[in-house]
């Protein structure tokens, strides 16, 4: 039999936000604290996840915040042409000296100075801050911004796409993402005009699934994160949405069954195809691993 429609219900709804608030409201002030090494410097802290983009459910708990330097940035001048990358390298013809290496043990001092050294440890790519008075654990990632050009005739005179930059540790790789256009393409997709307010309900809906699924032992824990979960969502045209929550699971999921495992699907940044080999990609068979449980669990409700 099918999966009941009060059961989809439950599981389209939202998690708790105060909480999350209440962690990004704490580290917003470690680091704006008199003895924080980067208070007085040009950054930003903002959400990013399930959080920041109204997908998180009931059991998410880490909270992910991005600490983003804007007086230093990366860049990827590939769109331009040949004199419009001339002028940006006209424009900007000193390397940074204070860069991502200086910029991420400054957050860290200036976290554990605040929360205390042991409430914080190094991660790969994130400092890890543990949950305590009132807060959820976070992920903190410290990163400079990233522009990715689509024109540059100077300074005041620019097109780009606002991106993060950081480095993934011990390798030391670079890792670009686009949270900003990743919220606010989700966001118009579950406009008036698009889906209604649909989307972000089923993103919901499925995510919740998903950890069905994994609490029952029948796929990986690691198999499917949420964020390529909401990506495969993103590519399901607007009409699939809507009508009932059981009409909607079936018609964007025969949509994903016959058409995830081609290399057209975005990530919701439309920045980077979905599905690849690097790190910041799923694997299209893990795709596919998780789609069959989906199937299962609908048919043998």
């Amino acid at each position: 039999m099918p999966i009941p429609e009060s059961q989809l219900e439950t599981w389209s709804h939202q998690g708790a936000v105060t909480t999350a608030k209440l962690t990004h409201e704490s580290i917003r002030n470690a680091l704006a604290a008199n003895n924080s090494p980067i208070h007085a410097m040009d950054y930003e802290v903002y959400l990013q996840g399930s959080y920041k983009n109204d997908t998180n459910i009931r059991g998410d708990s880490d909270v992910d915040v991005v600490v983003q330097l804007n007086s230093t940035f990366g860049y990827d001048l590939s769109a331009l042409p040949s004199d419009q990358t001339q002028s940006f390298r006209g424009a900007y013809p000193v390397t940074a000296v204070y860069r991502w290496e200086h910029f991420r043990p400054d957050v860290l001092t200036a976290l554990r100075r605040y929360f205390g050294t042991g409430a914080v440890t190094e991660g790969n790519k994130s400092l890890k801050l543990k949950a305590g008075s009132g807060r959820l654990a976070a992920d903190v990632i410290p990163a400079i911004h990233f522009r990715k050009y689509q024109y540059f005739y100077g300074q005041d005179v620019t097109g780009l796409i606002d991106g993060i930059q950081f480095e993934n540790l011990p390798d030391r790789r670079t890792v670009v993402n686009f949270p900003k256009p990743h919220y606010d393409n989700g966001v118009n997709k579950n406009s008036c005009g698009k889906t209604n307010g649909w989307y972000k309900r089923t993103v919901r809906m499925f995510k919740n699934a998903r950890s069905r699924l994994i609490d029952q032992r029948i796929v990986a824990d690691d198999l499917a994160p949420s964020y390529f979960v909401e990506c495969l969502l993103y590519n399901v045209p607007d009409d699939k949405f809507g009508g009932s929550l059981q009409d909607t699971f079936i018609a964007t999921f025969n949509w994903m069954w016959s058409t995830a495992r081609t290399d057209s699907l975005v990530s919701q940044n439309g920045q980077l195809q979905l599905f690849g080999n690097t790190p910041e990609q799923w694997d299209a068979r893990k795709g596919k691993q998780l789609l069959e449980a989906l199937r299962d669990l609908w048919n043998n409700w």
